[in-house]
């Protein structure tokens, strides 16, 4: 499932940086540059914001972004999984505000699908419809 609703809790599964239906940043971190090559607004934020939409029919129902889990492809030596992960949290800032501030774990994972350099999940409140 895309995403599933238990109360006023959204859970969106991890969504991988796809454009047109093909990964568009894959391969993993290895150096403390990489960062910087990650595009600012990142995709796999707007995978997520695309989940939210559709199991919702309407951001504005969005009450809260509450916790965003970021799993980094990334070499053992690699420490700079925060750095990767502040393109998905900016953009919910940018998004929503205040209410786009949320919670995060940032960590490195050997291996990824589709050979994916970042997976993103989150948990979102949201308002009765």
């Amino acid at each position: 499932m895309p995403a599933v609703q238990v109360g006023n809790l959204l859970h969106v599964s991890g969504q991988l940086p796809f454009d047109d239906g093909r990964v568009m940043i894959a391969g993993s971190a290895r150096t403390a540059i990489w960062p910087t090559a990650m595009p600012r607004r990142a995709a796999c934020g707007i995978m997520l914001l695309a989940q939210i939409n559709k199991a919702l029919g309407d951001l504005h129902r969005v009450e809260r972004i509450v916790k965003l889990g970021v799993f980094v492809n990334s070499a053992g030596s690699f420490t700079d999984q925060p750095k990767v992960a502040n393109g998905a949290s900016e953009l919910m800032e940018q998004v929503f505000g205040e209410i786009g501030r949320h919670a995060r774990s940032a960590v490195g994972v050997p291996t990824l699908p589709l050979g994916a350099a970042v997976e993103v999940d989150a948990i979102v409140a949201i308002r009765a419809g």
